[in-house]
């Protein structure tokens, strides 16, 4: 009696247990993750200044990869969290399924590209008023096109892009100006 007792404990707690199992692949929500990479910087590392108000201001070579095989396009979101989101890039429909060079930003590579916070099309590098703040790269896979008119809006792209995100990643680097 004893035996059945605890053989059907050690049953129930293994099928609530397996109920609470995280399934592999898909991030919390269900959508895939990209991994988002730079030879520029790691994840967490400091941009360097070539990248940044204090350079030459060209957007860094990003990367990325585990994109599904669907996805048609993707869309880049740059912003400063510290800064309450400041958008320093917006880019959508980029075709590339693999990432974009160094200097992307205004050239045909980096699809149609957004308003930044600074009020030009195109990447404007990390440029912190204080302190050190953080940058999120983040990389959408779309199941399709957004087909947005140059100088759109970050809230423009987010609109366009919902329902058509089948995959998402971030990097995130450092800056502080060296003054």
């Amino acid at each position: 009696m004893l035996l059945s007792v605890v053989l059907l404990s050690v049953a129930l707690l293994s099928v609530v247990l397996a109920g609470c199992a995280q399934p592999a692949g898909p991030a919390p929500g269900g959508t895939p993750v990209i991994t988002v990479r730079s030879s520029a910087f790691g994840e967490g590392g400091e941009i360097p200044a070539r990248y940044t108000c204090d350079g030459e201001d060209v957007s860094p070579p990003l990367a990325w990869s585990g994109a599904p095989a669907e996805a048609t396009a993707f869309a880049v979101i740059v912003t400063d969290p510290d800064a309450g989101g400041f958008v320093h890039w917006l880019a959508a429909d980029i075709v590339s399924s693999s990432g974009l060079g160094e200097g992307a930003s205004g050239r045909n590579g980096a699809g149609t590209e957004g308003r930044n916070g600074f009020g030009a099309t195109g990447y404007g590098g990390p440029c912190p008023p204080s302190g050190s703040h953080r940058y999120a790269f983040a990389v959408y896979a779309l199941s399709e096109r957004v087909a947005l008119g140059e100088g759109f809006s970050r809230s423009d792209l987010e609109r366009a892009m919902e329902g058509r995100v089948i995959a998402s990643g971030t990097l995130t680097g450092t800056y502080r100006r060296r003054r």
